[in-house]
């Protein structure tokens, strides 16, 4: 069956960077668009970021120019690369294959910048 399974999550100072992967199983990724999202502590369910097919990304405004998303296909694996941490990128980060209509996520990873 579908799995998506994320990890790198972890503490982090502001200003740190950490690296999300989340490794996809029961399907390819090679074909498909993928997402990352996140819940922040009392919100809702957020896009961050999405990767088309080709490698092409897009961003949430909030952390344009700070978050790289990428693929690795061979390895049906992606990542998230988040830079400049901040105190609002507190949350538990998802992987997922659709937005806004979530069809298959992950369990999520938990990612806190404090000092």
């Amino acid at each position: 069956q579908v799995q998506l399974v994320e990890s790198g999550g972890g503490l982090v100072q502001p200003g740190g960077s950490l690296t999300l992967s989340c490794v996809a199983s029961g399907f390819s990724i090679s074909s498909r668009y993928m997402y990352w999202l996140r819940r922040r502590p009392a919100k809702s369910l957020e896009w961050v970021s999405t990767i088309d097919p080709a490698g092409g990304s897009l961003y949430r405004p909030q952390v344009q120019g700070r978050f790289t998303f990428s693929r690795d296909n061979t390895k049906n694996t992606v990542h998230l690369q988040m830079d400049n941490l901040n105190s609002d990128d507190t949350a538990v980060y998802y992987c997922a294959d659709d937005w806004p209509n979530v069809n298959n996520m992950g369990q999520g990873t938990q990612v806190t910048v404090s000092s």
